[in-house]
């Protein structure tokens, strides 16, 4: 298994968040929605090169920034 960012993550792809590096008003945010270390998270649509990623937690669906994304560390598992 290797270990990359959320935002490197392909379409169909799902991957073991490993690391939150973000600031606290996101990461409270994230919390929220059920994005935790040790979750999977699957990535579902990449909106052009640098938009924003549709991503899938649990049967939550949420749009994060890409620079968000990045901070997101995953271990990739399919």
């Amino acid at each position: 298994m290797s270990s990359t960012s959320l935002a490197q993550l392909k379409p169909g792809q799902i991957g073991i968040i490993t690391n939150l590096d973000i600031e606290e008003g996101l990461y409270r945010r994230l919390l929220a929605t059920g994005v935790r270390i040790g979750k999977p998270i699957e990535m579902l649509r990449s909106i052009f090169s640098h938009g924003p990623l549709h991503v899938r937690i649990g049967m939550t669906e949420i749009m994060l920034r890409r620079t968000e994304a990045q901070n997101i560390k995953v271990t990739i598992t399919s």
